[in-house]
């Protein structure tokens, strides 16, 4: 598959209706509380669908060869199991990144259906869209916030998920304060995920293009020094400065990180300031380990617009299909 955006194939997952089934997957790190699972399943059956747990879920071996071996199964076997009509991870945490490199890319091309994660499953996410072109949603997870959703998050997730014309007008939390470090009105391919995930596949075949993207990107107990690390590959790697404009969502501290936020807001700039003209940067985007969890499409075409005086996000094509 051609990695240039213009000559990609984009797949679009059909949206998901009452009574179709959701299956649950790990493959990322397990669940300490298997409780959580139990409310996520009990959510889910309450809003009017029907769940099917994977047969490894939240099981793990000493030998991660073993784990990995359970959660490619399961993942394969949610893509081919034509009753599954979504996808939901369980958490994040650890480990998606190991899987890249044998999972059947062919078979989920195949039966393209809703994927959701964030966090580490940023790297199944972008991997996923890469090599099948297939849009997929960073959001909420079983264990970590669809057990107990804010209204926010949950508004936002059935919205993306179930309504064609929902995207097209994301609204950020009331909660967090936007800030427009650099203005500019653009559209691009929205591509991101947590940013530690994300930098580890720079140099892979797993990475999507960032010519023309629109990236996004959050980060979790990292102090300012990494974040600066991070950031400073992604140019060096000459692929930040190729976006068409720049999303920081919320960076949650670091309680040793002193002076927190005055060092961010310093870095923040810094690297929009390395951006090519006309390039929008933002910070406060309700994305990222919180709470009020905004669900965004990755690969789907978004236009931003950003200023003192405005903000405003959205798909502009459909992110999931009738």
């Amino acid at each position: 598959m051609l990695m240039v955006f213009a000559f990609m194939k984009i797949l679009i997952p059909r949206a998901l209706q009452r009574g179709e089934v959701i299956g649950l997957v790990s493959p990322s790190s397990t669940c300490a509380d298997p409780a959580k699972i139990e409310q996520a399943v009990t959510y889910l059956e309450r809003c009017g669908y029907r769940v099917k747990t994977s047969r490894y879920l939240n099981r793990s071996e000493h030998d991660p060869a073993h784990t990995d071996r359970y959660k490619l199964h399961d993942l394969h076997q949610m893509f081919a199991d034509r009753e599954v009509r979504a996808i939901f991870c369980l958490r994040g945490g650890a480990g998606a990144t190991r899987l890249l490199d044998r999972i059947d890319y062919g078979l989920i091309a195949s039966n393209p259906k809703i994927l959701v994660g964030y966090s580490d499953i940023t790297a199944l996410s972008l991997a996923v869209f890469r090599k099948t072109g297939l849009v997929n949603f960073s959001g909420p997870m079983a264990a970590t916030e669809l057990y107990s959703p804010s209204g926010y998050t949950e508004e936002h997730f059935w919205g993306v998920l179930t309504d064609p014309g929902y995207p097209k007008s994301l609204v950020n939390f009331s909660g967090h304060a936007i800030n427009c470090v650099k203005p500019g009105a653009v559209t691009g391919r929205l591509i991101g995920g947590n940013l530690s995930v994300l930098s580890s596949l720079v140099g892979t075949p797993y990475l999507p293009s960032f010519s023309g993207a629109l990236l996004f990107t959050e980060d979790v107990n990292e102090p300012a020094y990494r974040i600066d690390r991070m950031l400073s590959h992604l140019f060096n790697a000459g692929l930040a400065q190729t976006c068409r404009g720049l999303m920081f969502g919320q960076f949650s501290k670091n309680p040793a990180d002193e002076n927190r936020d005055y060092r961010f807001d310093k870095i923040f700039t810094y690297y929009a300031n390395r951006m090519h003209e006309g390039a929008p940067v933002m910070t406060g985007l309700s994305y990222g380990h919180i709470r009020e969890l905004m669900t965004l499409p990755v690969g789907a075409r978004c236009r931003l617009e950003i200023s003192p005086e405005r903000f405003a996000f959205g798909a502009v094509e459909a992110v999931v299909s009738c």
